[in-house]
């Protein structure tokens, strides 16, 4: 067995937690939802700070006993929670040298590089600005050398600047770390930009559960996406267009043209295709301003609303998602297994 397996019930005043998540390995599975729908209980109960019937086991250890302050995990909260009295140093090496040498698996140079965190060891932490801050706690939860990541809506307390400042660094952890990451948010942007599994939590329960892309483009989610239901791609620089700015990223069943951002050639990258960004045509339709315009296939349609539907489209070995009227699903006769043209207007590279 490995991965994270557990069972949560638990009662906090009038709100019930009835939970049943199995997560990865490696990687950041991330739970999202609306406010109120136990994102964070279900952090608590991870780390055994909630009480509940349940069991809890990460990898081939049974968690379900221990005690909090015996579970190797490491905890980043909304709010940084630095120790005032202590440098950056100070509070880096506050975990680090509890944890005996023999168990260490993160060193002190690896957390400060990750986290670009050189020039400031020897800042007190009331001249750091609020996205310097977290980077400190996330490097000093690391350094605990924990065997889960726990992480509540780390950039929720954060300005638009220091948010943008401060998710290249955890992207790099997200390449860097081979422990499991639960990483809480209800932020669609950091859910398509760091996660690899994903649990959509509602009324204390996961409604959906799975690889980001198998759930994304799922179009019966018991919980609406709105606006911002879309997929997430994996991809690859093909070639770059110098002359209108355009690059080429290439999926398992077509390709893209995307803003050139100057990635080189053969870099990976990660795209994002909305819902209300996917028309659909019978044909090919050569005169047009959208350049993205590739066969596909009705999968599936879901009612939306009265008047409006979304289609799932399998494009080669990628699913897309596309919204359209109730009434554009009949006038084009829309039912599964129907070959279609997908034109997608607008595809972003998340960065």
């Amino acid at each position: 067995m490995s991965g994270i397996k557990a069972r949560f019930h638990a009662r906090i005043g009038d709100f019930t937690i009835d939970l049943a998540l199995d997560l990865p390995a490696s990687g950041v599975s991330a739970l999202f939802g609306p406010s109120g729908c136990g994102k964070t209980t279900a952090l608590r109960c991870l780390a055994g700070l909630q009480a509940n019937a349940g069991e809890l086991h990460v990898d081939d250890a049974d968690w379900t006993s221990l005690p909090t302050h015996q579970r190797p995990i490491g905890y980043v909260f909304q709010e940084a929670s630095l120790f005032p009295h202590l440098d950056v140093r100070g509070n880096l090496l506050f975990g680090f040298q509890r944890i005996p040498a023999d168990q260490r698996r993160i060193t002190l140079d690896q957390a400060v590089e990750w986290l670009g965190l050189g020039t400031l060891l020897e800042r007190g932490t009331d001249r750091l600005s609020g996205g310097e801050r977290q980077r400190v706690a996330i490097a000093r939860a690391l350094l605990t050398s924990p065997k889960l990541l726990l992480m509540d809506e780390p950039l929720s307390a954060l300005d638009q600047r220091s948010k943008q400042a401060i998710l290249p660094y955890l992207e790099r952890l997200h390449a860097e770390l081979r422990i499991p990451v639960v990483y809480v948010t209800h932020s669609p942007d950091e859910v398509a930009r760091l996660a690899d599994h994903l649990v959509l939590m509602e009324a204390g329960r996961a409604v959906a559960s799975g690889p980001i892309e198998d759930v994304l483009s799922r179009v019966d989610l018991p919980v609406s996406l709105g606006d911002e239901h879309g997929v997430v791609i994996d991809a690859r620089i093909s070639e770059r267009d110098h002359e209108w700015g355009l690059a080429k990223a290439v999926f398992d069943g077509g390709a893209f043209w995307v803003k050139d951002l100057g990635l080189a050639e053969d870099s990976a990258v990660r795209v994002r295709v909305l819902a209300r960004d996917v028309s659909l045509a019978l044909q090919r339709n050569e005169g047009t301003s959208i350049l993205n315009l590739l066969p596909a296939e009705v999968v599936e349609i879901a009612e939306e609303s009265a008047a409006q539907r979304l289609i799932r489209l399998q494009i080669g070995n990628t699913a897309v998602v596309a919204r359209v009227t109730a009434r554009s699903e009949h006038l084009l006769g829309l039912q599964p297994g129907k070959p279609i043209w997908a034109q997608i207007k607008s595809v972003a590279i998340i960065e």
